[in-house]
């Protein structure tokens, strides 16, 4: 079978969907091309990429799982009789969120009919730059030409290879939020953070996306297991890291260290081996102490980082551009690859924010300009995110030192302050790293750089300043603002408390 089509958009992920939904507005002809590989332990899903699946949608349920069951321990302060310890059931969980989850990939289908979208469920390859070729499951080769065609197939969790038993015995978040049965004690290792669980292991060795590792160890302790961390270096690698003491990746970190999550901090893991009792014995080497060290566990996570999903797509015969390093697509400000019609969106593109409503933007935007004669670029700066944390990180805008280093510390001021939630006081709950900092542009309006908070609902929080942020916002205007009373985000509204300029300042709180 041959088909043409005005647009073909390779990738069925959040990206991908939103460009072809868009295109299709215009009375384009349209399809969607989507292929799950299974992962190294079987684990597959359906259309929606990894957001939906693996990625923001299961692991924020799972995060809200575990705020419940704190939430279970404050109730009995303010009065409800619950007797303690409460229990936690995984399967319950897990199918639930499962269910929700083929919810979606099923609305994800009905909206590409509806649209009048054609969606093919298999793997394809370009032999030509207008052509992509894939077998159907019965073996049929199907023959897709198209006008315009764009790359959104996203990215896959990397194994550490190099290690023994890694691809043998190790899982990735690929596989963590389909368990059917708790993970049990668990490690989670990191380059910059290495996690530990009671029956689970996770590992992570990139930079790429450091906070998968703390999110998933978070909430495996908040539900109960026993969790590890191990970090090679430093934790969410690429967030705000100014002031040893008090950098925000550091303050996370030890809040779920008092939250009961485990830290090996300065360890590489070298084999991973099965017991006969089907633990997972895991070795590594401490770096600090030149020590080696060993202990078992029920799952080993491995949390590397990501490589986008390209090896099958033929890249190279068609001549589309990849950066050699890192393997994404290279691409412009309009997400033109190096091939004219040839575009690319989301996490596979070079540069840009792995981060859902990013792509679903980015494709939107593509296809208006491809068909709808708008000329409107994406807007890369200013975008906010959280890190669904025990307690939340959410930022907008530049980090301190990327601050400094675009505009020199001698024109940066940074207000911040810790505070305490209203929440945590009946509870008597530690709120020690609780805190919020405002990077800002010295000069006579005092533009707001960047603003980052750590506590309840940080999400939210965030997402509310971002507007204010992005119309170019001035900490004088900030300081007008009336907060919500009692609020956390009210907490921004008064951060004229302390102020604080240059990298080594101490903080003084309030």
């Amino acid at each position: 079978g041959k088909s043409e089509y005005d647009l073909l958009v390779v990738g069925g992920g959040s990206g991908g969907l939103a460009c072809a939904k868009e295109a299709a507005q215009f009375g384009r002809k349209v399809a969607v091309l989507d292929y799950v590989e299974p992962s190294p332990q079987g684990t597959q899903w359906g259309l929606g990429g990894t957001c939906v699946n693996v990625g923001c949608i299961p692991k924020k349920l799972m995060h809200q799982a575990a705020l419940l069951g704190s939430a279970l321990k404050d109730a009995q302060h303010y009065g409800w009789n619950i007797s303690q310890p409460v229990q936690h059931t995984w399967s319950v969980m897990a199918q639930a969120v499962q269910n929700y989850v083929k919810s979606l990939n099923w609305g994800h289908r009905v909206q590409l009919q509806d649209k009048k979208v054609k969606y093919f469920n298999i793997k394809g390859s370009f032999s030509d730059p207008h052509t992509i070729r894939g077998l159907t499951k019965a073996g049929k080769e199907i023959v897709i030409t198209a006008e315009k065609i764009v790359i959104a197939t996203g990215g896959r969790p990397k194994y550490p290879t190099h290690i023994a038993g890694a691809l043998e015995y190790g899982i990735t978040s690929d596989d963590l939020f389909w368990l059917k049965e708790s993970p049990g004690k668990t490690l989670l290792v990191h380059l910059s953070l290495l996690h530990f669980c009671e029956d689970v292991v996770c590992i992570s060795l990139t930079d790429i996306s450091p906070d998968v590792s703390l999110e998933c160890a978070g909430f495996l302790t908040g539900i109960g297991l026993d969790t590890t961390v191990m970090i090679r270096s430093i934790p969410l690698r690429g967030f705000d890291q100014v002031s040893r003491k008090h950098q925000m990746s550091s303050l996370v970190a030890k809040h779920m260290e008092s939250y009961g999550t485990k830290f090996l901090k300065k360890c590489i893991p070298t084999k991973v081996e099965k017991l006969e009792s089907n633990k997972l014995q895991v070795t590594w080497k401490n770096t600090d102490l030149g020590t080696e060290e060993s202990d078992s566990f029920d799952t080993v996570m491995w949390a590397v980082g990501r490589v986008p999903d390209t090896k099958t797509l033929n890249l190279e015969t068609v001549g589309v551009k990849t950066n050699p390093e890192t393997g994404k697509i290279i691409v412009d400000a309009s997400e033109a690859t190096s091939v004219p019609h040839i575009y690319a969106v989301g996490d596979i593109t070079e540069g840009r924010p792995e981060l859902t409503p990013t792509a679903i933007a980015a494709g939107k935007l593509l296809a208006r300009r491809l068909f709808g004669q708008s000329s409107e670029l994406m807007d890369y700066d200013n975008i906010p995110t959280t890190v669904f944390t025990p307690l939340e990180y959410g930022c907008v805008g530049l980090s301190e030192e990327k601050a400094v280093q675009c505009y020199g510390s001698d024109n940066i001021e940074v207000f911040h302050a810790y505070y305490k939630p209203l929440e945590f006081t009946v509870a008597e709950r530690d709120a020690t790293q609780c805190y919020i900092k405002m990077v800002c542009l010295r000069e006579s309006e005092q533009r707001i750089l960047g603003l980052h908070f750590i506590g309840p609902n940080a999400g939210e929080v965030i997402q509310g300043f971002a507007l204010g942020i992005k119309c170019g916002a001035t900490y004088p205007q900030l300081m007008k603002t009336i907060g919500i009373h009692p609020t956390c985000a009210e907490e921004v509204t008064k951060l004229h408390i302390t102020k604080r300029s240059g990298l080594d300042a101490t903080v003084t709180g309030c």
